[in-house]
């Protein structure tokens, strides 16, 4: 979803800011979405930003898989799926150090402020510019990606269920 929850704004300005290349939004329209796409005017970077819209649940792997680097700096999450299915595809993440994302994320990730665009500038540019780095979080990404399964998340409500 696009609107101010999603951080996508901040990306845009961290777009502009010459530090990474194209940048591609997906997610339906959200509340106060108009300000993104004015950000993006107001920039003048609209010919490096391409907004996909929904995108069905089964064509995100293909876009995460192309990705270089995958953004979330949401300013809140419910669990925090799409960080989790881009490390499950090995796409380097930045994401917020806020909300469940931190614990999402575990060590697999890039933590910024959603409130510092400077910041998230700064890790794009770090993803996009260190190889290393990407390679290290691929592999973190993975692993982490195996500490939430469907077979877990039952496991640990049945538990729940079976305690006294």
């Amino acid at each position: 979803m696009t609107g101010p929850a999603t951080g996508h704004g901040p990306v845009a300005s961290g777009s502009e800011a010459g530090r990474i290349g194209g940048l591609v939004i997906v997610g339906g329209k959200g509340w106060l979405y108009q300000e993104i796409f004015e950000t993006v005017e107001r920039l003048g970077v609209g010919d490096r930003v391409r907004f996909l819209g929904f995108v069905p649940d089964e064509d995100l792997p293909a876009l995460y898989n192309a990705a270089e680097v995958f953004a979330l700096p949401s300013l809140y999450e419910g669990f925090g799926l799409p960080v989790l299915e881009a490390l499950a595809c090995g796409t380097p993440v930045v994401t917020s150090n806020v909300s469940s994302l931190p614990e999402v994320a575990g060590d697999a990730a890039l933590l910024v402020s959603p409130h510092d665009v400077e910041d998230l500038a700064q890790a794009l540019h770090r993803l996009v510019t260190d190889q290393e780095l990407r390679t290290t979080l691929r592999r973190r990404g993975l692993a982490q990606a195996q500490r939430f399964t469907w077979q877990r998340a039952a496991e640990t409500v049945l538990g729940i269920y079976r305690q006294p």
